[in-house]
Order: structure tokens, then sequence, then C-alpha cells
């Protein structure tokens, strides 16, 4: 009951907030562009006016599967600091407020406080994906060619498992600052070095969070399930927990004190 007492509590704030309607909008605006932009790019230039006279300007159809990964890449980019700063102050801004003092001497169980909030966010972020994926499938297959609906459910199953642990991180940043600036800027600055070091060393960081979308599109062409996809999903998980939990001992050692 207390979970779920939290847990209703973020969900209903974050559809008075709008983020039901413009996180959802935002999504599939990043998940269509490039599909729509690559498949009229030669239009687009000819009524700008960007070719010489009589020039034509021919590229080659890419595969399907590689403009599907263009959505991906691009929530990747944008979608992350979008993430970052929905949930910059869900915890930081009630410990500041004193809200979150009042709700933890219900009494709540900290770990239910922490994960409740992460479970809301999550929700709301797997569903937008969902939808804004979903979007990008369809017009890849009305523009490009097939790309099976198999292909669009593990996509949305192994990306979303990578933003689940940006939310995590995010989580846990919020319980080490009661600034919400500092929480997106430690946020967006770990997930910009783990991007760094797992590129980097790839050979060594075969498993990281980090290398999901890389390990889907290798999927997505093969057709084939990786174990390095799998690897990265695993570590992915314990590391969520990991997350999870220490944020939960970090909060109860900071109200404590």
């Amino acid at each position: 009951m207390q979970w779920l007492t939290v847990f209703n509590k973020e969900l209903l704030e974050s559809w008075r907030n709008f983020k039901w309607i413009w996180v959802p909008l935002v999504f599939i605006l990043l998940a269509i562009t490039d599909p729509l932009t690559t498949y009229y790019l030669p239009q687009i230039l000819e009524a700008t006016g960007g070719l010489p006279e009589g020039a034509t300007f021919e590229m080659p159809e890419p595969p399907p599967s590689e403009v599907f990964m263009m959505s991906v890449s691009q929530l990747n980019l944008l979608g992350v600091l979008i993430i970052a700063l929905i949930t910059m102050g869900t915890i930081s801004g009630e410990r500041k407020s004193g809200v979150a003092e009042l709700v933890l001497v219900k009494p709540i169980a900290y770990h239910s406080y922490i994960t409740a909030k992460w479970a809301a966010y999550t929700l709301l972020v797997c569903v937008s994906i969902f939808i804004a994926l979903s979007a990008s499938w369809y017009y890849v297959n009305l523009l490009f060619g097939e790309v099976s609906a198999a292909s669009l459910f593990q996509t949305v199953f192994f990306y979303s498992l990578w933003t689940t642990f940006i939310l995590a991180i995010s989580i846990f940043m919020n319980t080490l600052s009661k600034t919400a600036g500092l929480v997106l800027f430690f946020t967006i600055s770990l997930v910009i070095i783990l991007n760094l070091l797992s590129n980097v060393f790839s050979h060594i960081a075969e498993w990281s969070p980090a290398l999901i979308s890389s390990h889907l599109r290798n999927s997505l062409i093969t057709g084939d399930l990786t174990s390095a996809l799998w690897g990265s999903a695993g570590i992915t998980t314990l590391l969520i927990i990991l997350l999870l939990a220490v944020a939960t001992y970090t909060l109860k050692h900071k109200e404590i004190s």
C-alpha cells in the first residue's frame, strides 16, 4: 500500500504537469524526423533551391533496418536529455522543500519511496518510447520497406532497458544533491563518460549498458539476438538494482543524519 500510494502520487503529478502528453509527443517528433527527412531529402533540396540549375540529387536508399535505427540514435541523443530533465527534481526538489521529510515520516519505507518514483517514471518513459518507435516503424515500413513487428518489439524492450538505467542514475543523483541543476549535470556527465569509455574500450567493455544501441543495430541487420546484447541487458539490470539499492541507503543516511 505504501508503494502504491507513492507510485500513484507520482503518476498523478506527471499527469498534472502534462508530462503524459508532451513527453510522448516530443519522443514521436524525434523518432520520425530522420526517416521522413531521409526519404524527402531530394524534394527538400529542390524546393529550397539547394541544387544548381539542371543538377539532380540521387542518394542510395538505405536499408529499412538502418533507417529504423536512425530513430533510436536520435532518441539516444536528445531523449536522454529529456529523461534527465523530467526527473532532475523528483527527489531533490522534495528534499529541498521538506516534502520528502513529511512523506518519509508517515512512515513510508525508503526503498518504497525510491522504487515507486523510479517505476512511475519508467512507465512514462517506456510508454513514450513504444509510441515513438511504433510511429517510426510505421513510416519506415511505408516509405522504405519492411521491418518486422518482432524487430520493433525487441528494439523497444532493449532500448527501454537502457532508458530505465538512465532513470536509475538520475534517481541516485537525486539522493546526492538537493539542487536540481546539479542532479541534471551529474546525470548527463555520467552518461557521457560511460558512452565515451564504452566506445573507446568496446573490446573490453562489450557488455556495457551504453553499447545496447550498437548491439541492437547488429541484431537488426543479422536478425539474431547476439550474446553481447543479452550480456549488456544482464549487466544493465544488475546495475539498475545496485543503483536503486545505493540510492535507498544514501537517502536514508542523509535524512537520518
